[in-house]
C-alpha cells in the first residue's frame, strides 16, 4: 500500500534543527491540509477502527489534541524528567466540525509556543529531550500520520506535500531509509505499511535529540 498525492508536491527544503520560524510554517501547512483533509469526511463513520492505532478515529482526534497541547506545555514547562500534568481532551458529544476547530486550536497553540521558544530550550520527551523544532516536527509527524490512518479508515485518498515528509523524516527519524518517496518512508518508519524488501515495522520510534 502507497500514498498517491492529490495534488503536485510543493518543494521546500528541510528546516535546519536550530531553526524555528520554518517548523512554524509546516506546522500551519500540516494543520491546514489535514484538517480539511479530514473535514471532507465528516459526514462519514467515525466509530470505524483507524488505520495503525488500536483507536477509532474519533479517539484519533482525541489522541491528536492531546499531543498537540502537550507539546506546546512541554515547551512551556520545560520539564526535565516527566510529562506533564495538563491533559487535554475533545467534547465526546460534538460534532466532528466542531472537534477538528478543537484541532486547529491546538496546532495554533503549538505553533505560537514553537515561535516563542529562545532557540536553546531543551524540554523532555520520552523519545529524546528536544528543542522547539523538534516538538514542532513531532507535532507535524502526528498530524500526517494520524490524518493518513484516519483517511484510509474512511475511504479517503490523501497525502501530505513532499516537504513535510523530507522535514520530519531529516529531523526525527536520521536512519530513514533512502531511496523511496518521503511520505512513504515517514509510513513505513512510524510502522504502517511495507517498503520493498522491507517488511512493515511492529516496534519504532523517532529520535528527538537535537544534533
Amino acid at each position: 500500500m502507497t500514498a498517491t498525492p492529490k495534488a503536485a508536491p510543493r518543494h521546500m527544503p528541510a528546516p535546519a534543527a536550530s531553526s524555528t520560524a520554518p517548523w512554524t510554517d509546516l506546522l500551519s501547512t500540516a494543520a491546514d491540509d489535514c484538517l480539511t483533509a479530514l473535514l471532507e469526511g465528516a459526514d462519514r463513520d467515525w466509530a470505524r477502527p483507524a488505520l495503525g492505532p488500536d483507536w477509532t478515529c474519533r479517539q484519533t482526534l482525541d489522541h491528536l489534541a492531546l499531543g498537540l497541547t502537550g507539546y506546546a506545555g512541554l515547551l512551556i514547562a520545560r520539564p526535565q524528567d516527566r510529562y506533564i500534568t495538563l491533559f487535554a481532551s475533545l467534547d465526546p458529544r460534538a460534532p466532528v466540525p466542531a472537534c477538528l476547530e478543537g484541532l486547529r486550536i491546538a496546532a495554533s497553540l503549538l505553533a505560537s509556543t514553537v515561535r516563542d521558544t529562545p532557540a536553546d530550550v531543551r524540554a523532555w520527551h520520552p523519545w529524546g529531550h528536544s528543542d522547539a523544532a523538534g516538538f514542532a516536527a513531532m507535532g507535524v509527524t502526528e498530524l500526517v500520520v494520524h490524518t493518513y490512518d484516519v483517511t484510509r479508515a474512511l475511504g479517503l485518498p490523501w497525502a501530505p506535500s513532499e516537504a513535510l515528509g523530507t522535514a520530519v523524516l531529516a529531523r526525527l527519524f536520521p536512519g530513514a531509509p533512502s531511496g523511496h518517496g518521503p511520505f512513504d518512508t515517514l509510513l513505513w518508519c512510524t510502522g504502517r505499511i511495507p517498503l520493498p524488501g522491507m517488511p512493515r515495522r511492529t516496534d519504532w520510534q523517532w529520535d528527538g535529540t537535537v544534533r
